[in-house]
């Protein structure tokens, strides 16, 4: 009888997986059919007497995440969250569907919840509630274009919270995080290949036509008078892209000090470097100054005296390789960081949204792009000359479309995870230690990056942000290490 009621019970648990599954695969097909930006291949594909390649690609798209789920590689689907919600909801305008990709992916894990695979809680489950709520009055007020609708609460408040629980589960222990370290550094190297070849040929590669159009609006981002083009990858803003250079550059380096076999270090050297040098290709001051600071964090936390050495030659062999090799990139870095207009345009964006929140202090304006550049007109400094659809600035974009309320709940969340992931280091041994003070140091520096320039409120820095906060925070780190500890006691 037992046994009958154990293969009922792994039978049913089957079978709400596989609908899981399923559901998985309409939603992805669901989310791509219907969006209006693929309407028009749609028609296409259905009036075609051969199907398209549009076709083909979905189809192979949804049959190898729908692989990737049942093998259980959950490691491998929280990455692709973060690949999708660059490339798809980013990129191609799609908005919506990384988030929705992570719900089904949390619904997936509760029901292939195992000893192995224990489901549990974030931390802080009463604030994330707390934020959830308080939240939506802005979220509604701000929604007046279909950018702002589906990207600031979809993404940045309910879509955090989905990320960060997703990560806490998938980070589970020390084989997990170096799993998702090295998946983060496949997508991080590949990101940097590509801004090293759009910038030494001077094209866009893999280039869209509305991408073609906005970056020639831009002019490409030019630096001054110098005629030097700034190419942002995927991300099309250098800024953008920098900022999430910034945050993967402490992945490899994690992952250096962590391994304990040479060839391991030389290709994690190796990739840093490549991330350095793609990063020095945007001449991005905010970036390179928030790498510096996570840098500093990493040093600290990093532990012995051997990680530190470690640390110390690996960065000086990457500085010496910028130096060297790029010696007029140094240089034009270096003088755009002086220029005083962008300080004063820094500032002037801010003081705007500093005055916006002292004029909305509990709601703000709403969450929405499109109402701010309305609302600031009436409070714009005199040294802002043009209307800007955000100061630049998370938290006072937080601040004055939400109000207080929303900005102080979102920095007490980023504090709270902080400090249990600085917890979870204090608890980890010797191998798991480098990896979370690597996962400390990236998020650091994207949020140091966040005061010049929207990186916690840009959906595709955010949503590898918030997977990897929830990593190296997550509560089955401390247990695991807290069982090992009473093991090694009690042996």
């Amino acid at each position: 009888m037992d046994s009958k009621k154990y293969t009922f019970k792994y039978f049913s648990r089957y079978m709400l997986l596989v609908l899981a599954v399923a559901l998985f695969t309409m939603s992805i097909g669901m989310l791509i059919i219907t969006t209006p930006a693929m309407l028009s291949d749609l028609s296409m594909l259905l009036g075609s007497k051969v199907f398209s390649p549009l076709f083909w690609k979905l189809i192979s798209s949804v049959a190898l995440m729908v692989l990737i789920v049942l093998v259980r590689q959950y490691e491998l689907a929280a990455t692709l969250v973060a690949v999708i919600s660059l490339i798809l909801d980013w990129y191609l305008g799609f908005y919506i569907i990384a988030p929705i990709l992570a719900l089904v992916l949390l619904f997936i894990l509760f029901l292939d919840q195992s000893p192995n695979r224990p489901f549990v809680a974030p931390h802080n489950l009463w604030l994330w509630g707390s934020f959830l709520v308080i939240s939506i009055f802005p979220a509604i007020q701000g929604a007046q274009t279909l950018y702002d609708t589906l990207t600031y609460y979809p993404n940045l408040i309910l879509g955090a919270f989905m990320l960060f629980w997703l990560g806490t589960l998938v980070g589970k222990d020390n084989k997990s995080l170096r799993r998702l370290f090295n998946l983060f550094l496949i997508f991080g190297a590949f990101i940097a290949l590509h801004s090293i070849f759009e910038y030494t040929t001077g094209k866009a590669i893999f280039i869209k036509p509305s991408a073609q159009l906005f970056l020639n609006s831009t002019s490409f981002y030019p630096l001054g008078n110098s005629g030097i083009l700034r190419f942002g990858s995927f991300f099309l803003q250098p800024d953008a892209s920098s900022a999430f250079l910034a945050m993967m550059l402490f992945i490899p380096l994690g992952l250096f000090v962590e391994s304990c076999l040479f060839f391991q270090k030389v290709i994690y050297l190796i990739e840093a470097t490549l991330i350095a040098i793609a990063l020095l290709f945007t001449y991005s001051t905010g970036a390179w100054l928030s790498a510096g600071v996570g840098v500093a964090v990493f040093f600290i936390l990093v532990g012995s005296m051997s990680f530190r050495l470690q640390l110390t030659l690996s960065i000086v062999v990457v500085i010496g390789v910028l130096f060297v090799g790029f010696p007029l990139q140094i240089t034009m870095l270096l003088q755009h960081a002086s220029l005083p207009s962008e300080i004063i345009l820094r500032q002037a964006l801010w003081q705007t949204a500093l005055q916006v929140i002292q004029a909305f202090p509990l709601t703000g304006v709403g969450l929405g792009r499109q109402i701010y550049m309305e609302k600031e007109e009436n409070f714009r400094v005199i040294s802002q000359i043009y209307p800007y659809n955000n100061p630049h600035n998370s938290y006072l974009e937080l601040g004055a479309m939400g109000g207080l309320p929303v900005i102080f709940l979102f920095l007490m969340l980023l504090i709270s995870t902080l400090w249990q992931a600085i917890e979870n280091w204090k608890l980890a041994d010797n191998k798991t230690r480098p990896l979370i003070c690597g996962g400390i140091a990236a998020i650091i520096s994207l949020s140091f990056n966040s005061w010049s320039f929207g990186v916690w409120t840009l959906a595709p820095l955010a949503v590898p942000g918030w997977l990897l906060l929830g990593a190296i925070s997550s509560p089955l780190i401390a247990k695991r290490q807290n069982c090992s500890i009473i093991k090694h006691t009690n042996a």
